[in-house]
């Protein structure tokens, strides 16, 4: 992917022309220009000096941009300082020269003697002044008019043409004035100064450039998202010399294996993990969390994170443009920088917007010419269609939504890749959750304990001591569990591990095992109260491990891999939503029914591979939307075969390929608010579309005149130019709408998707088998239907096609039950299986 800033563009057809010509070079494979940022993304092999040539071919500059080049196109302050500075200058020719056309001749405004009768002397001064005007603004016409000679209109065509035509149409007059005024016909000469469009000249280059203001003004406020998020990068470091003194340096001066000081108050200047010191850190640019996060040795830092209290030195691991901030702005830009599948009606619209325009404007002055008779009335016509239309809100309907959505988005926590995935997680219909590390923690904890003959603390102790030394994951968690309790740790002597079973040892005089039940089993007296607990575990998807000293049982310790704190509450919210959740995992059925039913997903689907997973995904796209959320890497397939694939995870997660969204907080609790901002930011797209198409379709044909005749409606030049500037200006504020998003706003339940895919069937296939039964005593269509009953009620058959007149049955398996099993099904449904 290349990246290039492109100048010159005005409006939508700008960018429209700069995308076509650019995608018609060889080697180019798509190609996303945008307006709000003057942006383009390349894709494809082609040179950067052949796509830098094209865009140069149609009218307008481009140049790459890296990390050493990062000039911004868009209106920045000095920009709009010009644009004021025009402004003002032209506002204060242009009231001298309304003074004259506007208030001597409609409210008898005085003026200078041997001037007042002089209509000719008038018409020339309102030249003069309006000449000014445009020479002020003359960039609308070296840039309108080029665009004609290269083939490629633009607004400020447009603009240029509406002006040019009534400042051309009024110098004829002029010069028929003196005509007139050569031939002693004063009347007539008064009445060409009535037809004179000098200030509707001038004032339509004003307005426009009024508007042009408030658009920079507003879009600006647009890119506040990333300018915040640049701001948090501190500009210097404390760096930790070798002697032991601290030096201050610039920021982007920190290698990797830098020892940094982070006092309080300040911003962390890379990424690294603290080797001295605590502190307490505010996160919320990370996560959208405002509580602090306390942090020791051994944690790892995040870069613009900030110190509100302790000190701490810590070593830098990432500097730069590979620090997790760094990252995220890139991801707001890259987001900022696509288009959204949406805006491709937008697009090919715009294409051809200014052409057409030209001809409705060209149309539009003939036949009121025709109607009239009068060629003032037909120019201001023809004038006011060329002023009143707007490309630009056509080019900036989509740009600005995505670039606040994103923006909004990055400030919660939530980085969406691009603006395809921003639009179709606002789509979604179905959500798959993998089970282990999305919903669940990914590690074991202990649930329940349960001891017998001995106190809760004695169990522990015991089961602490002879843990400890073991490195399974069930052993680590009774570990933690034990120090969160405050039990001392006693020692253990001669320990060993009982392959794959449990682990035993001696604490003081006593022999302690810790395992399964099976094993216990093997070497204690386990009572059916004992039995039936450890079973009841099970049945709830927890582990049990039992606990015996001197071959006696003393007590259960339950463990499982538990609901994420937020799990439940994102699952319900989801729901409420209408949208299916499906949990998918690998793990058994039992402990997969057991989370699922605790979370409160639509369907758990169980012991499945990765390849498996993406079947699963694959097949639910056929009826419908489907994000899959994971955590990034073992899930990577699925995520990938996804609409749009969700990676939850800290810093270091986002920069996970295979993840079109990341919610840089561990847990669920930004899942929705994941896609109620696409939902939201989807919305404001197709308003602005909305008011983009509305606006021209209801103001063109107004400005044409076509509703004369039926009201009298009709728009002057000077309002239509006004018009257009408030059309860009109404589509960037609706856009801006989106700063007020509320991330955890409750939403009220609505329709449920449960009975949509209810009954959709997910198989894998590698996991689907067919088994071919020979049987006898088959009789009639009785005994087919009885044989093809009894087979799919067992939940491991798919299906069972019988006939009683081949005397076979082809049975369609999960692969989970084998031939003996079908056999006797059969056979204890009163009939013999042959082979």
């Amino acid at each position: 992917m290349k990246k290039f800033k492109v100048t010159g563009m005005s409006c939508a057809a700008c960018s429209a022309k700069v995308q076509k010509c650019v995608s018609a070079l060889e080697g180019v494979t798509e190609c996303s220009v945008n307006l709000l940022t003057n942006s383009m993304i390349v894709e494809g092999n082609a040179h950067n000096k052949d796509i830098v040539e094209a865009v140069k071919r149609a009218g307008y500059g481009a140049y790459p941009e890296d990390k050493n080049n990062k000039k911004e196109e868009n209106l920045s302050g000095t920009d709009i300082k010009k644009l004021i500075l025009r402004l003002i200058s032209s506002c204060v020719v242009l009231i001298a020269l309304m003074y004259v056309s506007m208030g001597h001749n409609m409210w008898n405004f005085p003026l200078p003697s041997g001037l007042s009768d002089n209509y000719l002397a008038q018409g020339i001064l309102q030249m003069l002044l309006s000449g000014i005007v445009l020479v002020i603004n003359q960039k609308f016409f070296i840039n309108g008019f080029m665009g004609i000679i290269r083939l490629s209109p633009n607004m400020d065509t447009l603009v240029a043409l509406g002006s040019g035509a009534a400042f051309s149409f009024s110098v004829w007059e002029i010069f028929k004035m003196t005509q007139y005024t050569l031939d002693g016909n004063t009347n007539a000469a008064f009445e060409c100064i009535h037809n004179l469009y000098f200030e509707s000249a001038a004032m339509i280059l004003a307005l426009v450039t009024v508007g042009k203001m408030l658009e920079g003004r507003a879009k600006g406020k647009t890119t506040s998202a990333i300018e915040g998020l640049i701001k948090l990068s501190p500009k210097t470091a404390h760096r930790v010399k070798d002697d032991g003194s601290i030096e201050v340096i610039d920021a982007d001066s920190i290698e990797v294996g830098d020892i940094i000081a982070l006092y309080a108050g300040e911003s962390v200047a890379a990424d690294g993990v603290i080797t001295d010191g605590s502190c307490s850190l505010d996160e919320s640019m990370l996560t959208g969390e405002s509580i602090p996060v306390d942090k020791g040795v051994g944690d790892r830092i995040i870069g613009g994170t900030v110190s509100v209290g302790g000190y701490v030195k810590f070593k830098a691991q990432k500097v730069r443009e590979d620090t997790a901030l760094s990252e995220i702005i890139k991801r707001v830009s890259d987001a900022a920088a696509t288009k959204a599948p949406i805006a491709k009606i937008a697009d090919r619209v715009a294409g051809v917007f200014v052409p057409t325009i030209m001809v409705i404007a060209a149309i539009s002055g003939i036949v009121w010419g025709f109607v009239s008779k009068n060629a003032g009335v037909a120019i201001s016509h023809a004038v006011s269609v060329l002023v009143i239309s707007c490309p630009c809100a056509l080019g900036l309907a989509t740009p600005v939504a995505i670039m606040v959505g994103s923006g909004v988005g990055a400030k919660n926590g939530i980085l969406y890749k691009d603006a395809t995935s921003l639009e179709m997680a606002g789509r979604a219909d179905i959500v798959i959750l993998d089970k282990t590390g999305t919903i669940t923690n990914g590690s074991p904890e202990v649930t329940d304990t349960v001891p017998f003959d001995v106190t809760e603390n004695e169990l522990i102790s015991y089961a602490y001591a002879v843990e400890d030394k073991s490195e399974h994951p069930l052993a680590r968690a009774i570990v933690r569990y034990a120090k969160d309790k405050k039990i001392s740790l006693s020692e253990c002597r001669g320990f060993e591990t009982m392959a794959g079973s449990g682990v035993c040892g001696y604490v003081g005089e006593d022999r302690i095992i810790g395992g399964k039940l099976e094993l216990i089993k093997s070497l204690a007296d386990v009572g059916g109260i004992i039995k039936e607990k450890a079973n009841s575990f099970s049945k709830e998807g927890k582990t049990p491990v039992l606990f015996a000293k001197n071959n006696k049982v003393i007590g259960i310790v339950a463990l499982a891999d538990a609901v994420k704190p937020d799990g439940i509450n994102a699952i319900e919210e989801l729901k409420g939503m209408g949208i299916y959740t499906v949990m998918l995992t690998g793990d058994n059925k039992l402990t997969a029914k057991a989370v699922g039913d605790a979370c409160g997903v639509d369907r758990i689907i169980s012991d499945v591979i990765p390849s498996d997973k993406q079947r699963v995904v694959e097949e639910y796209k056929k009826h419908g939307k489907v994000i899959m959320v994971g955590d990034g890497i073992n899930d990577a397939i699925a995520l990938t075969a996804a609409d749009v694939g969700i990676a939850i995870g800290a810093g270091s997660d986002i920069a996970i390929d295979s993840a079109d969204i990341v919610l840089m907080r561990q847990g669920l609790g930004y899942l929705p608010t994941a896609i109620k901002l696409s939902r939201k930011t989807l919305l404001n797209i197709k308003e602005n579309l909305f008011w983009a198409f509305f606006y021209n379709m209801l103001c063109i044909p107004l400005a044409a005149g076509v509703f004369v005749s039926l009201n009298g409606w009709h728009i002057s030049p000077m309002i239509g130019a006004f018009a257009m500037g408030l059309s860009s200006l109404c589509v960037v504020t609706n856009a801006l709408r989106l700063n007020s998003f509320k991330p955890h706003k409750t939403t009220k339940p609505k329709r449920r998707a449960t009975d949509k895919f209810e009954n959709i069937e997910i198989i894998p296939e590698e996991s689907k088998m067919e088994i071919t039964l020979k049987i006898e005593g088959m009789m009639c269509p009785h005994c087919e239907a009885r044989v093809k009953k009894c087979l799919e009620k067992n939940e491991n058959v798919i299906s069972a096609h019988v006939s009683h007149t081949e005397g076979r049955a082809v049975v369609s398996t999960n692969g989970k039950i084998d031939f003996s099993e079908l056999k006797a099904i059969v056979e204890d449904a009163g009939y013999d299986v042959i082979s």
